[in-house]
């Protein structure tokens, strides 16, 4: 599987720490989506974030780095323009103490916000030559 990796997950040895085998495929490109700082990088909508494709099938193990199973992060899959899709993972802004207001259109839950916002947004992950 591909993830969009945007944040410390772009650097070989953090995710050598986290999975035991992956490869970078290139440089991608998350339009539709900003990064935002706050105690860990996250996301916030509108604008893009470069980026780089990681491939591995350690998903259960990027889930637990990411604090999937703590609200920390969502994973969403968003369409590549290549074909196919891309995780991405995207951090809650109220613990994740962000430096900046972000606001997730729509009511509910921030995971299902985030994921009406990718299918309804026009978010896509543009992989780079």
């Amino acid at each position: 599987m591909d993830v969009f990796v945007y944040g410390r997950l772009t650097e070989p040895a953090r995710v050598a720490s986290v999975v035991d085998s992956f490869v970078f495929v290139g440089a991608a490109v998350l339009e539709g989506c900003h990064p935002v700082a706050g105690r860990y990088p996250t996301l916030a909508p509108g604008g893009e974030t470069a980026g780089r494709l990681l491939r591995t099938d350690a998903l259960d193990a990027l889930d637990a780095y990411e604090g999937v199973d703590r609200g920390l992060y969502v994973r969403v899959a968003v369409p590549r323009t290549d074909d196919g899709t891309a995780a991405v993972y995207v951090g809650d802004p109220d613990p994740l103490d962000v430096e900046s207001s972000v606001t997730w259109p729509g009511t509910g839950p921030f995971a299902d916000r985030v994921r009406r916002y990718v299918a309804d947004g026009g978010v896509v992950v543009r992989p780079r030559p």
